[in-house]
């Protein structure tokens, strides 16, 4: 955590308040003592169809974070796609407005973006400055989302689009997968043919099938770390543009479930086929490729500038987490659960 003076940086205005990493990021300010005025759908000081709070929330601030959308833990139906896209670039179409309008604009904006806009990566990391957008829905969904972000002249405010990993943590992704190395079906998540209509190769939502022996790239990084990276960005004027917000070494499918097992004691997992893996996203509306594409990010920028994470190390990682969730999860700890 960097260290510094709450009331000097000034106001923070937090969209997309009510989530799993926007809960954290709210906790922490509050704590430190900063002003924070929170936008989200409900349960927020404002909501999004309030442009005039919107505005008066942002000028002043010291610091704009947008971090709202739909999750893409759903099916890609025709609806759902809509969805996805239209809260990513309306909410953050509200903010930039009301920075354009601002007698006094934030210094620095900071918008939540996604490690996915890259191509699948077998082969070699991708960085800011030489990896390679890939193709598909959630491909054009993430430059959609940079674009609005970019959109415009914002001469008094810097703008950053943190294109984050899957954030470990006490809530998120681990509890589900938890969930199934306790059942013993915490084995690696095989790729494989799956057939894929026309209709879900037309909307770019088939994943093609790449990758053998659960080797698929899995890039992570830890909640407190991405709080972390947001203060170091506040306090490093020459950063903007995309930055990577993952952790240093990236881990693999079937290293990512052997380590849950090992953290858990669980001394079997079954493996998973593709045509399981299928099925069950089918039961629990949601889709493969969050498990299947290859996700090989590298925080170049970062590095470069000096950040040093807090969470390096997957097992770390995750052993923090699990035990961040069971604290939460006592009676009488007065922690609401995300």
């Amino acid at each position: 955590m960097i260290d510094k003076d709450a009331e000097s940086l000034g106001r923070v205005v937090l969209g997309g308040s009510t989530g799993f990493i926007g809960q954290e990021l709210h906790r922490r300010w509050r704590a430190e003592g900063r002003e924070v005025v929170t936008v989200s759908r409900r349960g927020a000081d404002l909501t999004w169809d309030d442009q005039a709070g919107i505005d008066a929330a942002v000028d002043g601030a010291g610091l704009v974070v947008g971090l709202a959308g739909m999750s893409v833990n759903c099916r890609y139906t025709a609806a759902n796609r809509a969805e996805i896209l239209r809260s990513r670039l309306q909410t953050t179409a509200a903010l930039r407005t009301a920075i354009g309008r601002a007698a006094t604009p934030p210094a620095l904006w900071v918008n939540s973006s996604t490690a996915t806009i890259y191509r699948h990566a077998e082969d070699r990391p991708q960085t800011e400055w030489t990896g390679e957008v890939g193709s598909g829905f959630s491909v054009d969904v993430a430059r959609a989302w940079e674009q609005e972000l970019f959109t415009g002249h914002l001469p008094g405010t810097r703008r950053i689009a943190l294109r984050t990993a899957i954030v470990l943590g006490a809530g998120g992704v681990l509890p589900t997968l938890r969930t199934l190395a306790r059942c013993g079906l915490g084995g690696t998540q095989h790729d494989g043919r799956w057939p894929t209509s026309r209709a879900r190769r037309a909307a770019g939502t088939a994943h093609a099938f790449r990758t053998h022996g659960g080797r698929q790239r899995f890039s992570w990084v830890h909640l407190d770390d991405v709080a972390g990276i947001i203060d170091f960005l506040e306090a490093h004027p020459e950063l903007e543009g995309p930055v990577n917000a993952v952790a240093p070494q990236a881990s693999d499918n079937r290293t990512l479930m052997a380590t849950i097992r090992r953290t858990l004691g669980a001394p079997v997992g079954l493996p998973s086929a593709r045509w399981m893996l299928e099925l069950g996203a089918i039961g629990i509306r949601t889709e493969t490729e969050l498990i299947l594409k290859s996700r090989w990010v590298a925080p170049e920028r970062l590095v470069a500038a000096g950040y040093a994470f807090a969470h390096p190390d997957i097992e770390e990682a995750i052993r923090t987490s699990f035990a961040r969730d069971r604290a939460l999860s006592a009676p009488g700890s007065g922690a609401p659960r995300r």
